[in-house]
């Protein structure tokens, strides 16, 4: 090859000659490694694609740049990353070799220097699957409500293994009895490591009869093999007789949930002394007390106490005992019939009160401004004392709480419920005061199987008639007042 230079007029002609070998002759079959495939977690090599075509010069040392930045040893982090006759081995490839690689080194002709930089992209792939793709959605067979007339998108997924050189597809199909019918296909490249999902879609612009009849099959193939999907249609029912019958059921439903509610408000009682007396566990077992009660009421002072005086004493030694003891067998402490005379008054309460489950206080005014007033304050102090009792106070008549009364006695009436007692001659008008009563009565179950919820007919002798109830309470006035001439006597 012949340059041709003019200076000055002059021409001079410089001869340069170059020698042009094959590749083959050159030792280059490497040169043009420019692209490489690695498998994941197998050994890979990555050479420096022609360094051996130039033997005849001499190389320096060759350094290795992935994506801008140096390749260095570091058998702390990456022990398998070796450098051997200037190519990268890696004992275990991962999936973070990927990228580009590049080789840089100099060649040294005479006094002349040449960098030499070379490209290799990486690519890591997987082994071929050897397992046919999977149909996600729809899988097996699926039945939409469908209606005529309508547009209609059906969508398939499937997900396929890694395949370096794909055939991968998905097709749609209608199937009318014996006929198939091929609708759409696509073909699908499959190239993440750990496989791929795709989505493959249909649709029908106008669902007819035709359609309702027929079913879409969705084919994912590879080339291992092939799995299908189902859609099926059924006839949609008409909207309005829908939305009529979700309307009747949430009504419905509405209606017997607040039913319930109410039910279940109005007999809250009944509910739970039904649970305490078939469920619950007793209170009575075990707890060392001999009374299940200790009912507290007003004495009368003088032999010409008034009736309603004598009443609420009816109310408290009779009917009490006779309701509480015959029929529910509670066990009560009344002062007049469970305390021996001759001891000291006071210590014989306190005692009687903590062999009780329950204090039964009777509230009158007769009651807080009477000596009675002491059982109450006896009762409060030892509630306070053992949280085992609990004290029951039953409103027989209205009263003003007087100035008077102790700090504990004060805090007890205007915290605790009352049981409110009615004076009325109708057998019916105290139903709920005997409910309530049960309520707050230990947990004891009775042997006995009469109906509890219904009226006690054994107390229709409170409101069989005026003239009985009259009757009743001058017999009890005749006995009280005989009690108490014998105690003046003595």
């Amino acid at each position: 090859m012949c340059f041709l230079f003019v200076s000055h007029r002059k021409r001079k002609c410089a001869n340069i000659f170059i020698d042009v070998q094959t590749r083959k002759m050159a030792n280059c079959s490497d040169s043009s490694v420019s692209n490489l495939n690695l498998l994941l977690l197998r050994k890979g090599v990555i050479p420096c694609p022609g360094k051996s075509c130039y033997s005849d010069f001499q190389p320096s040392e060759v350094n290795w740049y992935k994506n801008g930045l140096k390749v260095r040893l570091q058998k702390d982090k990456r022990p398998s990353l070796r450098f051997e006759d200037d190519s990268i081995v890696l004992y275990h490839v991962y999936d973070a070799d990927n990228g580009t690689y590049v080789c840089d080194y100099t060649l040294t002709d005479s006094n002349t220097q040449w960098t030499m930089r070379t490209i290799v992209n990486v690519t890591i792939i997987a082994q071929d699957t050897i397992n046919r793709p999977e149909v996600l959605d729809p899988r097996g067979v699926r039945i939409l409500e469908v209606e005529l007339g309508q547009p209609l998108e059906l969508k398939c997924r499937a997900q396929f293994g890694f395949e370096l050189n794909a055939s991968s597809l998905m097709q749609w199909y209608r199937e009318s009895g014996e006929r198939m019918q091929l609708l759409k296909q696509k073909w699908v490249s499959p190239k993440e490591l750990e496989g791929s999902c795709f989505d493959f879609a249909f649709n029908l612009t106008n669902l007819t009869e035709e359609d309702l009849s027929s079913q879409f099959i969705c084919l994912a193939q590879n080339s291992i093999g092939n799995t299908t999907g189902l859609f099926r249609f059924k006839k949609r029912t008409e909207r309005a007789l829908h939305f009529l019958l979700t309307l009747c059921c949430s009504m419905t439903t509405a209606f017997l949930i607040f039913l319930g509610s109410v039910v279940v408000y109005r007999h809250r009682i009944e509910i739970v002394l039904l649970y305490r007396n078939y469920v619950a566990k007793g209170e009575t077992a075990g707890d060392g007390k001999e009374f299940d009660a200790f009912v507290s009421c007003a004495k009368p002072d003088l032999p010409e106490a008034d009736h309603m005086l004598l009443n609420e004493e009816t109310f408290a030694l009779e009917i009490l005992p006779q309701v509480l003891e015959n029929k529910y067998e509670y066990k009560l402490c009344l002062t007049e019939r469970d305390i021996l005379p001759g001891g000291a008054y006071t210590d014989d309460i306190v005692n009687a009160v903590k062999k009780s489950r329950r204090a039964i206080v009777v509230l009158s005014p007769s009651y807080v401004n009477g000596p009675a007033l002491f059982e109450l304050e006896t009762a409060v102090n030892t509630v306070l004392e053992d949280k085992a009792i609990k004290l029951i106070l039953i409103q027989f008549k209205s009263f003003q709480e007087p100035q008077s009364l102790p700090h504990n006695v004060k805090i007890a009436l205007r915290v605790l419920p009352r049981v409110t007692w009615k004076t009325s001659t109708s057998p019916t008008v105290n139903k709920q005061f005997w409910r309530k009563l049960l309520r707050l009565m230990p947990v004891k179950h009775s042997n006995r199987t009469e109906d509890k919820w219904c009226w006690f007919p054994h107390l229709q002798l409170l409101g069989t008639d005026k003239k009985n109830a009259t009757a009743e309470r001058t017999n009890w006035t005749k006995k009280w007042r005989k009690i108490w001439e014998r105690t003046s006597l003595n």
